[in-house]
């Protein structure tokens, strides 16, 4: 899989089954750039875990939806339903046990 880039328009579409990361941040963000290389990590070695990332520069509307004050926000999906979030860099265990908290 491929950490995959999407905006306003495509973001309910991609993260409507199951298990995925949402990515919030922007690319002049510089703990967004420090998570980058965790997110994909997980990505390679996680085939149950799907990750997304939204620009909120290009895509306020997401952004705004999920109330998205700071970046990175990593927001956790279950088949379309929001059940967990966090905010600032985080590191791989923190990640993967924040994606088990409602599986």
């Amino acid at each position: 899989m491929s950490i995959k880039d999407v905006t306003d328009l495509t973001f309910d579409q991609e993260t409507k089954e199951g298990i995925v990361v949402a990515e919030l941040g922007a690319p002049w963000c510089g703990p967004c750039k420090m998570i980058a290389p965790v997110l994909e990590e997980i990505d390679q070695e996680d085939n149950q875990i799907s990750i997304v990332q939204l620009n909120v520069d290009d895509s306020p509307e997401t952004a705004a939806k999920y109330s998205v004050m700071s970046i990175p926000t990593l927001l956790f999906f279950k088949d379309g339903e929001l059940f967990n979030q966090s905010v600032g860099f985080q590191s791989k265990e923190q990640i993967l046990s924040s994606t088990q908290k409602n599986g």
